[in-house]
C-alpha cells in the first residue's frame, strides 16, 4: 500500500464518528452488522450514518453486502492489518 492510501485511511478514521462507527463493526466481526443496527446503536441519523460509511467504504475499511432489503457492512480486517504493519514496518529499525 502506498503512503496516500495509508493516509486517506488513517485520516477517515481520524474522525470520531466513523472511528465509533468502525470500532463497531471489528467487533461484530466477519458476519458485519446491518445499516440500521449501527444507526440505532449510535443513535445518528440515517443521512450523517450513510455520509461516514461512505468514507470508510471509499478508504477500503468497510465493505457492504446486500441480503434481501438489509445492508450489511463488514470491516475489511485486511485493510485494518495493512494499516497497522504501515504503522510498524520500521519499528525500532535504527
Amino acid at each position: 500500500m502506498n503512503i496516500e492510501d495509508m493516509a486517506k485511511a488513517m485520516k477517515e478514521l481520524g474522525h470520531p464518528t466513523r472511528l465509533t462507527i468502525f470500532k463497531r463493526l471489528v467487533k461484530a466481526g466477519y458476519q458485519g452488522l446491518a445499516v440500521g443496527d449501527v444507526q440505532e446503536e449510535l443513535g445518528i441519523p440515517g443521512s450523517t450514518l450513510s455520509h461516514h460509511l461512505s468514507s470508510l467504504a471509499s478508504a477500503g475499511l468497510i465493505s457492504q453486502r446486500r441480503e434481501g432489503r438489509t445492508l450489511f457492512c463488514v470491516a475489511e480486517f485486511k485493510r485494518l492489518e495493512s494499516v497497522v504493519c504501515f504503522l510498524q514496518e520500521e519499528c525500532c529499525l535504527d
